[in-house]
């Protein structure tokens, strides 16, 4: 992943607080 790329993720709440899942590139 590149920084300053465009993604679009959900955010789920994990063990630790929130989590990104299902990132994916724009």
């Amino acid at each position: 992943m590149q920084e300053g790329q465009k993604v679009s993720f959900d955010v789920k709440m994990g063990p630790k607080g929130k989590q990104a899942a299902n990132i994916q590139p724009m």
